[in-house]
């Protein structure tokens, strides 16, 4: 009975709710995908088999590509506050060089050429980010497509919402690891500017993406 309560416990600590900081994040899609000009990817993870796309929802994840080996499960669902949408770990990205860097996929089977890729560019951040593991399955979710029909929708991103809210539901900062500084990090108590690891600035008395 105790082994059984344990494995349980272990069972839920495993799943439960998490953030990882300082993710680095780029954009992908048809026509600089590995190969040019397909929509294919390395894992089918569900219905779409092995074809990238996704609105975002928790039930239809957007594609995300990663380093191989690296920190993210093979078909993991993983929420981004800066997109507002849900990913899945379905692809392997050959230049991510760390191994929390994730390269979300922009638009579906069309290939929009040098129009897509300026647009994955003008959505790439100058910051890093956050994402959220194991997330609850309700979060806000903005379904706008990145890229569509030669549209590249760069309203659609949101590099002031703060990760430390969306786990434990309270809306308390949680402290986050993973920064240059240790306890400096996202989510942790600062006063002023220099309070915070790296490029965080200090904002309603914690650390916080610019």
């Amino acid at each position: 009975m105790h082994s059984v309560a344990f494995l349980a416990l272990l069972a839920g600590a495993a799943s439960a709710c998490s953030i990882t900081s300082n993710v680095k994040v780029t954009f992908y899609g048809v026509p600089d995908n590995d190969p040019a000009g397909s929509d294919a990817i390395a894992y089918s993870c569900g219905s779409r088999g092995f074809h990238a796309g996704g609105t975002g929802t928790y039930s239809d994840p957007l594609t995300v590509a990663s380093k191989e080996g690296g920190s993210y499960a093979k078909c993991e669902i993983v929420y981004m506050p800066y997109l507002k949408k849900y990913l899945r770990n379905e692809d392997i990205c050959a230049g991510c060089t760390s191994s929390t860097w994730l390269d979300v996929f922009t638009g579906n089977s069309q290939n929009g050429g040098n129009t897509q890729i300026n647009c994955e560019d003008a959505l790439t951040p100058n910051a890093a980010q956050s994402v959220i593991r194991s997330p609850a399955t309700n979060l806000a979710v903005d379904t706008t497509p990145l890229f569509s029909s030669g549209t590249c929708n760069t309203g659609h991103v949101f590099p002031s919402n703060n990760p430390s809210s969306y786990c434990g539901g309270s809306g308390t900062p949680t402290c986050q690891t993973g920064c240059s500084w240790a306890g400096h990090c996202i989510g942790c108590p600062c006063t002023t500017y220099d309070d915070c690891s790296d490029d965080y600035i200090c904002t309603n008395g914690a650390c916080a993406n610019p």
